[in-house]
């Protein structure tokens, strides 16, 4: 499957005129979103805490995470934005495009919208 990337844009929950806006890639793997550390300070988006995550490659790591207003495809969403080292490409988890109701088309490599938000899970066969 190829790479999928989408403008999204980050900002502070109370101060909405700062923002970081960049091209992130879709990765249906990342729970959570992420983005450059000093794009994020300069945004306003204020650390909140730290969680650990495990990398592609198995490794574990620390980072520092905030809460952010998330917005792409027209559509608006907050959750938790890791704050990653600067050299880092952005990445926009599956929490995020789930809670607007975007999902990956894998035969198209697009994001579509679903027809409604899920609230109940379906049964499986």
């Amino acid at each position: 499957m190829g790479l999928i990337h989408v403008t999204v844009a980050l900002r502070n929950n109370s101060d909405t005129k700062k923002k970081y806006e960049a091209e992130f890639l879709v990765d249906t793997g990342a729970t959570d979103c992420l983005a450059p550390a000093g794009a994020l300070d300069k945004a306003g988006i204020v650390r909140r805490g730290k969680m650990v995550y495990e990398l592609a490659n198995g490794q574990t790591i620390e980072y520092d995470f905030g809460l952010a207003e998330i917005e792409f495809m027209g559509e608006l969403t907050s959750g938790r934005v890791i704050f990653s080292p600067d050299n880092t490409e952005p990445i926009l988890g599956l929490t995020a495009l789930e809670s607007v109701g975007i999902m990956v088309d894998p035969n198209r490599q697009t994001l579509k919208r679903m027809p409604a938000v899920p609230l109940k899970k379906t049964a499986r066969n």
